[in-house]
C-alpha cells in the first residue's frame, strides 16, 4: 500500500518524471514524518517553510479531500533549481491533489501582516527548514507566533547526535557550513542555524508548548548527506576567502575540518544523519 501512496504523490510532482527516483525516497520520508505526527483525514494544515511542496502533497494526501493544507514560504517563487517554487508550486496546485492545497510566497510567518484565527488548523507543520532561520531568536518567536493558530505543532529536523560513524559526515558538513554561516549578513544556504534537538525542545518549552512525543527517526536511503558533503567540498574554499572579515584563525580551523571531512568519506560511506521527530500542543 506505501508503494501506491508513494507513487500517486509523486505523479502530482512537478520533479516526478525527470528525478523520480530522489522524489520517491523524499516522498517515503514525507510519509513516515506524516504518519508519526499524526495526520488525519480531514485535517487543517499550515506548513511554515513549504519549499518546493515535498511535504505539502504529502500532507494533502493524508488530509484527504475534506482536509486543506495551506502552505507559506518567505522565499520568493523565482528561488531554487532545477525548478523554482513557484513553478514547482504551480504545477503541485493542478494535480489531483491541488484543490487542498494552497501555496503562498515571500511569506514572512513574523509579518504583523500575516495573521490567522486561533485555533484555525488543527495542526502547524515545521518540517526540515529550521537550519534555514537566522537565530535562535528567530526560531523561538515563529514558535510562539504560531502558538494560538495551531493545536499541535509538528516538527522535524536533522538529528545531530550521530548513532553510525557513516553518519560523521553528514554532521561534519553541517558544522563547517554553520560555522563560516556564522560570519554572513545574508544567506541563501540550507544551513544558516545550527540547532540540536536540545536546542529546539528548550525553544518549544519556552514558546509554551508542552511535547506528546519525540522519536529519532533512521532516514536511511535520504540522499541529503551526500547533498551537504559535496556542497562543502565544492563551495566552502568560495566561501571562506569571500569573508574578509573572518578571523585567519577560524579559517584555518574549517579548512582543517574540510580536510577531516575528505579523509572521512575515503573511509566509510556516507549515511545522512536520523531524523529529530516530535509533537506538542
Amino acid at each position: 500500500m506505501t508503494n501506491e501512496i508513494i507513487h500517486s504523490i509523486v505523479d502530482c510532482m512537478a520533479a516526478g518524471k525527470e528525478m523520480s527516483d530522489i522524489q520517491k525516497i523524499q516522498t517515503a520520508h514525507r510519509i513516515m514524518l506524516a504518519e508519526f505526527w499524526g495526520i488525519h483525514e480531514g485535517a487543517k494544515v499550515l506548513e511554515i517553510g513549504c519549499g518546493q511542496g515535498d511535504t505539502t502533497a504529502v500532507l494533502a494526501y493524508f488530509a484527504g479531500e475534506s482536509g486543506f493544507v495551506h502552505g507559506i514560504d518567505i522565499g520568493p517563487p523565482d528561488y531554487g533549481a532545477p525548478i523554482t517554487l513557484g513553478d514547482s508550486a504551480k504545477h503541485l496546485m493542478k494535480s489531483p491533489l491541488g484543490k487542498r492545497i494552497q501555496m503562498e510566497f515571500e511569506m514572512d510567518v513574523l509579518s504583523p501582516d500575516i495573521d490567522f484565527p486561533e485555533h484555525a488548523f488543527d495542526f502547524v507543520v515545521f518540517s526540515h527548514c529550521s537550519w534555514y532561520l537566522r537565530s535562535s531568536e528567530e526560531l523561538m518567536d515563529i514558535l510562539k507566533r504560531v502558538k494560538s493558530w495551531g493545536r499541535q505543532l509538528c516538527f522535524a529536523e536533522w538529528d545531530t547526535r550521530i548513532e553510525r560513524i557513516e553518519q560523521y559526515p553528514h554532521l561534519l558538513s553541517i558544522l563547517i557550513q554553520a560555522q563560516y554561516e556564522a560570519f554572513k549578513k545574508v544567506s541563501e544556504s540550507n544551513v544558516r542555524t545550527l540547532f540540536t534537538s536540545a536546542d529546539i525542545q528548550h525553544g518549544v518549552s519556552q514558546a509554551g508548548w508542552t511535547t506528546l512525543k519525540e522519536q529519532s527517526l533512521m532516514a536511511a536511503e535520504l540522499q541529503d548527506g551526500e547533498w551537504e558533503v559535496k556542497k562543502v567540498l565544492l563551495d566552502a574554499e568560495v566561501e571562506l576567502n569571500a569573508l574578509q572579515h573572518m578571523p585567519i584563525k577560524s579559517k584555518d580551523l574549517i579548512r582543517s575540518q574540510i580536510m577531516m571531512l575528505k579523509q572521512s568519506i575515503e573511509m566509510h560511506p556516507i549515511m545522512p544523519l536520523s531524523v529529530y521527530a516530535f509533537t506538542a500542543i
